[in-house]
């Protein structure tokens, strides 16, 4: 079958990344039915490339046949997941979608569509590539079971970033604070200073990866208090707290109150520690899960950081390192290296990017208890006696592209001079460092 224009209307907005829009079914058809829609959108500045791989990434994942013989960008997604991914993270978390047919005209009607919808600066950054005949069929993780009435269910987004320090002996003195503080923690105060954010976040992925009970839960709690765009959460599928493809600042007492409210039938308490009890259910469940060990280990594939697999990013691109010229000094054990070996380390350097910037989603329902062979895992929250049935995917598990890694450096780049000069600005008047300043 083939999504046609007059399809466009079934499908509603519900957020976006920096290469997808990601839209949820909400007609009846069987098919679709608990159903999400990703579409693939062309960057306004980027108009004429239209290459699937370039030859440089040809090269890179030739481990990977079917990925790199790959007729559209769709299904290079997919194979990515597939034969990449899934590998590392296991296929219990992960769903890899299904391909459908779509028309030039579905496409061009979703655009306008949702223009009013999305936030001006993804508006002015990109729309909806129309150049494309296929998109990418997911489950919406949102609903516990697609297309099957089987009471409410209450689902958490959670963006969880970069959950370690990096160690690599190529990180400059000048960014030796990248060995101590979270990147995350660093990017705020940029964030911060470019107006993107209204003010910094409590958080610290540090806290959500330590393994530890007490961390987990305070990391959670500071992500209900700023969401940004690190934290959604839907009630059958709607949005109850968070924002829809942009940031949002700190949770107000009118939103808070309208939290608790929209929990109500779902957490069995008192007014005023519904909240408290859902934020428990999630730190309880992140904890107990053990999910997030293994996406820990896939970002840890990045063991040089950015600093030293740039240089390898030259050796692949085979063109003289801007970064050495920079310097007026080589980096002779990484130019050195075979080629071989530079792949390999901008590979898992990519893949490692992959599992940061993925999102995790936590689908919560109440467990019946006539089910005398439940097939998911389960959580009690001792606060109100009640066990509730989960299901943890893995979403948003994007392919970087390898021209990226320049980017990828300047970024980092920005963020740790920044950061620096703050924390050094700050001990020169005197001011005690503040995480939140």
């Amino acid at each position: 079958m083939i999504l046609e224009e007059k399809d466009a209307s079934d499908w509603i907005y519900r957020g976006e990344g920096g290469a997808n829009l990601v839209l949820a079914y909400a007609a009846s058809s069987p098919l679709f039915v608990g159903k999400v829609i990703r579409i693939q959108k062309a960057p306004k500045s980027d108009k004429a490339n239209k290459t699937v791989l370039t030859s440089d990434e040809q090269l890179l994942w030739r481990e990977h046949k079917e990925l790199v013989s790959s007729p559209n960008k769709e299904v290079v997604e997919q194979r990515y997941v597939k034969d990449v991914i899934i590998p590392l993270l296991g296929p219990k978390h992960i769903d890899p979608g299904v391909r459908v047919s779509v028309s030039k005209e579905f496409l061009e009607s979703v655009d306008k569509k949702v223009t009013k919808q999305r936030p001006p600066w993804r508006v002015n950054a990109a729309n909806v590539d129309t150049s494309h005949d296929s998109a990418l069929i997911l489950n919406d993780h949102s609903l516990f079971s697609q297309g099957i009435s089987s009471g409410d269910c209450l689902s958490v987004e959670i963006k969880p970033k970069c959950g370690f320090l990096p160690t690599s002996r190529f990180i400059s003195e000048e960014n030796k604070l990248k060995r101590s503080v979270s990147r995350f923690k660093m990017h705020q105060l940029l964030k911060l200073e470019q107006n993107e954010i209204s003010e910094v976040s409590e958080y610290d992925p540090l806290d959500l990866f330590s393994g530890s009970k007490e961390r987990v839960s305070e990391a959670v709690k500071a992500l209900y208090s700023i969401p940004q765009n690190n934290f959604r959460v839907f009630l059958n599928g709607s949005l109850v707290l968070g924002g829809s493809g942009e940031s949002t600042g700190r949770t107000s007492p009118e939103t808070a109150h309208a939290f608790e409210d929209a929990l109500k039938g779902f957490i069995q308490s008192d007014d005023g520690h519904r909240t408290k009890g859902f934020l428990q259910l999630v730190s309880d469940t992140v904890y107990d899960s053990g999910v997030l060990h293994k996406l820990l280990e896939v970002q840890k594939l990045d063991k040089l950081d950015i600093e030293g697999a740039i240089h390898c990013y030259y050796n692949i691109i085979n063109q003289p390192c801007r970064i050495c010229k920079e310097a007026g000094t080589l980096e002779e054990s990484l130019h050195c290296l075979p080629l071989d070996e530079s792949l390999k380390i901008v590979k898992d350097y990519l893949i490692a990017a992959t599992a940061k910037d993925c999102s995790l989603m936590i689908s919560f329902r109440l467990r019946n208890e006539l089910d005398s062979a439940p097939s998911c895992d389960a959580v009690c929250l001792k606060s109100t006696n009640q066990t509730f049935d989960y299901k943890v995917h893995f979403i948003d598990l994007s392919m970087k592209p390898l021209k990226r890694m320049e980017a990828y450096y300047k970024l980092d780049n920005k963020i740790i001079s920044f950061y620096t000069r703050k924390q050094k600005g700050e001990e020169q008047v005197g001011v005690p460092k503040r995480s939140d300043s």
